[in-house]
């Protein structure tokens, strides 16, 4: 992998395999090309030579739009949209109210969402500043319950949280994703600990 046809490659002779149904964690320092890795699984950086296969298929083989709905991510910065708390978790409107008020519950937001005024209809200023950072990186985790996707990155997702929240998190990641691939990048050694393999 490379970022541009003129630049060093950032990951090379690579050749790793994430067992299907495993949590499995990586730990590395700052700049190690643990991101990478992760862009290069969601395509957002292209290899240039090799394959990388999920469920035998090339990802190279299929449209993005395919491959990253089949994907779900918790990123270290949580990410939040201009709208409302519904439009967060459900910007494509899949998932009735039921649905999106048992994903609040299992991420610890159902309550809080609940004393709003508006409830799922409350509204999100741009980039959720209106709620804090761990309040944000719940609102992620809800989205990818929601989502239940087969295969989980957790890329530094608990390095902006406090170790409650981070140990909430993991409680909830292995009661809602026990059957799926689950691939942890952290800093913190700890948020690896209940993994399968490291």
């Amino acid at each position: 992998v490379r970022y541009a046809p003129q630049l060093p490659f950032v990951l090379k002779g690579l050749s790793v395999t994430f067992p299907g149904g495993m949590k499995t964690g990586i730990v590395g320092r700052t700049g190690s090309g643990k991101s990478t890795l992760i862009q290069a699984l969601f395509r957002i950086v292209e290899p240039t030579v090799g394959q990388i296969l999920v469920d035998g298929v090339d990802i190279c083989t299929i449209g993005l739009h395919d491959l990253r709905s089949r994907l779900s991510i918790i990123p270290q910065d949580p990410t939040m949209f201009e709208g409302t708390v519904r439009s967060n978790l459900d910007p494509l409107n899949e998932y009735n109210d039921d649905q999106i008020w048992e994903s609040l519950d299992n991420c610890q937001l159902g309550d809080e969402v609940r004393k709003k005024e508006l409830k799922l209809d409350s509204p999100v200023i741009e980039n959720g500043e209106n709620w804090s950072v761990g309040q944000r990186q719940l609102v992620c985790l809800g989205r990818v319950i929601l989502k239940q996707t087969k295969i989980l990155v957790l890329d530094e997702a608990t390095a902006s949280v406090d170790t409650a929240t981070d140990n909430m998190i993991q409680r909830t990641l292995r009661e809602n994703f026990s059957e799926a691939t689950v691939i942890t990048i952290a800093h913190r050694i700890t948020s690896v600990l209940d993994s399968d393999m490291v």
